[in-house]
């Protein structure tokens, strides 16, 4: 036998030893990663499974806005109902709904029993009202035209009727 070649032999098994040994290591360090994700999958799924059961329970919870507890209005979504809302924006709710189609903040207001003469009364309905629209449970319609604009004519009257009516199914929707 040739001592070059079996030196040459020698060599490249040491090689494939060493190269054999590093692939283990990394094989095991393939397999502890894989073990480890299964875990984060696990724990995923169930902390997934844990706030699906919570959330339709979620009343919306007060908060603070400058020190004072205000209670926070939602966004609509089909798993929360209207239960959900504070009380003073689910009777905004059904005095909307009690109209036969769009409302101004001023018609809500006198629905509710609130003095829509005095401005400061009828500036925190009409905030409540854009709140809700914003949130999805009410529609806000676009004004086309001013009031002065459809008097002098050349606007059809529907395009002149703006206001809040209501989103389907449930929501409604105000001016």
């Amino acid at each position: 036998m040739d001592p070059e070649l079996l030196e040459r032999i020698t060599a490249r098994r040491a090689e494939l030893d060493e190269l054999e040994e590093q692939q283990a290591k990394q094989l095991v360090e393939v397999r502890a990663e894989r073990d480890e994700l299964a875990v984060a999958e696990r724990v995923l799924e169930r902390m997934s499974e844990q706030l699906a059961d919570e959330r339709p329970s979620v009343a919306p919870a007060p908060g603070q806005v400058g020190g004072r507890t205000v209670m926070l209005i939602p966004h609509r979504t089909p798993d929360i109902d209207e239960s959900l809302l504070p009380p003073d924006c689910q009777r905004i709710l059904a005095a909307v709904r009690q109209t036969a189609g769009p409302v101004m903040a001023r018609q809500v207001g006198e629905i509710l029993g609130v003095d829509v003469t005095v401005q400061a009364k009828l500036e925190p309905l009409r905030g409540r009202l854009v709140r809700l629209a914003d949130r999805g449970w009410l529609r806000k319609l676009p004004t086309v035209a001013s009031p002065p604009a459809c008097d002098r004519g050349g606007y059809p009257p529907q395009s002149c009727a703006a206001g809040i009516t209501t989103v389907p199914p449930a929501a409604v929707g105000f001016v």
